[in-house]
């Protein structure tokens, strides 16, 4: 017995030390952040996709904005790339920012950076390729001769000048001012024109706008702009950290400091000398950090991986912080197509789906419900906490509110026409409405009746997917109401294809088969909903992939463009009125379903000194800041 006890003794004494040691599996100074979103290798500067995880990697790489946010997520001018910035209002309503940039500023490959890099970007999203390449960006119609030259009416960009060797100006039409967040029409990053575009292709400017030199066309330099955007070890880039490789089966990263990079906003340069980002099962994350796979966890959200989390740190090798996540978790709908284009349907999923009790669930304490696109993180939301309160419909759980919701919008029907009994229930539709969705029915007499069926894709490996499969799709009162909600699971990435119809990655994502899905979305500095509901259907904001809900309501859209266009930087009051009236509308017709919004958790090794972190002021801006323990 007492050798048994021994032997207990040392195993739980050689447990302890493991876990208080197991950062030792990872040299110190280096770390290795674990990432619940997998990399799927896309760092094309947010132009065509926006997986969390690429993010990260494109903004450890790219850096130098003119403009950049503070740790209050207030947006200031970069005076390490900025010597001097100016506007001016033209007689004709159009704004001119001119900057100039600082000299001897250089690309991780030593070439030099001058103004025609920061005006590549800007150039490019007004060319008709971009668009032929699926480049989501609006900016040609903010430029002014940016639409001209995008349709080929003019050979420049007349608004976007080459002052001189360090000097850039860009001039804003009137119809987009006054603007609310106004200094990020001045931002712009560098971009290599040769890296991107290939050697034959330039950027001139000969006293009438900027143009590219050369044979640009789609054909010459798409694989190029694909090679680039692809591309790892050979990027040229300027930010803190290079890439210096990509395992896409391993779905890992690696990025060491890049000597040249002069510094952020603040003139801070990195010191953590190495930056692995790799994949984190949300099943098995817990064992990853014990036995080394990964030392640096960040934004923790589900509550028992909290308290699984703080039970490690308490174990010893680690500590952590915590704050307002500035984003929710939530089910989005695609509202052009199935029973998800009738509000009814999509208000009755919400009250089918006790989310007071999902948030308890997931969250164990640390989040709960918001009923609308914002967060607790956001200021719009700390100065409209009881407006919010007091206007916005809560979608509470009730299994008759739902069934009197359908059935006041036709959802009375059995599949051979006669008044539902029992079973899926089926509604009249048009042929507009019926398009072709799987399961429609049509009678004899040419009556299509559509299935209350609702096709969802989600996540593999998603404690969030599992909890909604277990308290939404399975509930009982959801067949009893006549619903049907069939989960297919797949890879985050194929996930994001279906929800953009991204056809460039294969042609079944271009049909449309799934009408809900679950993810998160989060915020940024600028909260600013322009374009995300363009409600013309055959509109370019559409067809780049602006409108992931596919609603289109004329008021939805008028509200989020007026709530940042028209609205003066200084008119807080303005902006605030527009702003609660966007989230009301929102609200009313639920384009998504909002499943909890929570305070977030990040645990990192305790030899990492001067790390913070808040909802504005992320991984990849925190880490800069960061040293070694000595």
């Amino acid at each position: 017995m007492k050798k048994l006890l021994s032997l207990l003794l040392a195993a739980a004494l050689l447990m302890t030390l493991s876990v208080a040691a197991m950062a030792d599996g990872i040299e110190k100074g280096t770390i290795v952040y674990g990432s619940s979103t997998e990399l799927s290798g896309d760092w094309g500067r947010e132009m065509w996709t926006n997986n969390a995880a690429d993010k990260l990697v494109r903004e450890l790489m790219d850096d130098y904005s003119t403009v950049a946010s503070n740790q209050g997520g207030e947006f200031v001018v970069n005076p390490t790339i900025v010597k001097e910035m100016d506007s001016v209002v033209n007689e004709d309503g159009t704004k001119t920012f001119t900057v100039t940039i600082n000299e001897g500023l250089v690309y991780n490959n030593g070439e030099p950076i001058t103004a025609k890099d920061y005006v590549v970007e800007s150039l490019f999203k007004c060319t008709q390729v971009a668009q032929d390449m699926g480049v989501m960006s609006a900016l040609a119609e903010t430029i002014v001769g940016g639409t001209a030259f995008q349709k080929g009416e003019a050979a420049t960009v007349s608004g976007l000048r080459i002052v001189d060797e360090y000097t850039y100006s860009i001039q804003i039409v009137a119809e987009k001012l006054p603007y609310y967040y106004d200094l990020t029409y001045a931002s712009a990053y560098p971009m290599n024109v040769t890296y991107w575009f290939g050697a034959d292709i330039d950027v001139a400017d000969d006293g009438e706008g900027c143009y590219f030199t050369g044979d640009f066309t789609l054909e010459n330099v798409k694989d190029d702009v694909e090679a680039a955007r692809f591309a790892t070890g050979d990027r040229v880039t300027a930010g803190p950290y290079n890439l210096v490789s990509f395992d896409k089966g391993a779905l890992q990263a690696i990025l060491t400091i890049n000597p040249n990079y002069a510094g952020n906003f603040e003139g801070v340069k990195p010191s953590i000398e190495k930056i692995v980002i790799t994949r984190a099962e949300d099943a098995t994350w817990a064992d990853g950090i014990k036995t080394g796979a990964f030392n640096f966890f960040d934004t923790i959200t589900d509550g028992d991986d909290i308290n699984t989390a703080l039970d490690i740190i308490d174990e010893g090798g680690f500590q952590y912080l915590s704050f307002d996540r500035a984003g929710y978790g939530k089910i989005q709908f695609q509202c052009d197509f199935g029973p998800t284009q009738f509000t009814a349907v999509r208000q009755a999923v919400a009250m089918l789906l006790d989310r007071n009790e999902f948030a308890n669930t997931f969250c164990k304490g640390w989040g709960g419900v918001v009923n609308g696109p914002y967060s607790s993180g956001l200021w719009q939301y700390q100065e409209c906490e009881e407006w919010l309160e007091e206007n916005l419909n809560t979608y509470e759980y009730s299994y008759d509110g739902a069934v009197a919701l359908l059935e006041a919008d036709g959802w009375v029907y059995n599949a051979d026409g006669s008044d539902y009994t029992e079973g899926l229930r089926y509604k009249k539709v048009t042929t507009e409405e019926a398009g072709d969705y799987a399961g429609n029915v049509t009678l004899a007499d040419g009556t299509i009746l559509m299935p209350l069926q609702i096709e969802w894709a989600s996540s593999e490996g998603n404690p969030v997917s599992e909890l909604l499969k277990v308290m939404l799709a399975e509930n009982p009162d959801v067949a009893k109401a006549g619903m049907k909600i069939n989960q297919t699971v797949m890879t985050f990435t194929e996930l994001l294809n279906y929800i953009y119809r991204d056809e460039s990655q294969g042609d079944k994502y271009a049909v449309k088969t799934y009408s809900m899905y679950n993810l998160a979305t989060g915020f940024v500095p600028a909260y600013d909903y322009a374009y995300t509901f363009a409600s013309d259907p055959e509109s370019t904001y559409v067809k780049q992939g602006y409108n992931t809900n596919f609603i289109f309501d004329k008021t939805l859209d008028d509200l989020s463009m007026d709530m940042v266009y028209g609205i003066e930087s200084d008119d807080t009051e303005g902006y605030l009125n527009v702003w609660r009236e966007f989230i009301k509308r929102w609200n009313e017709l639920l384009p998504e379903v909002p499943l909890y919004s929570n305070v977030y958790v990040t645990m990192y090794p305790d030899w990492l000194e001067g790390y913070t972190q808040d909802s504005f002021w992320d991984f990849q801006q925190a880490i800069v800041y960061c040293t070694v323990a000595e």
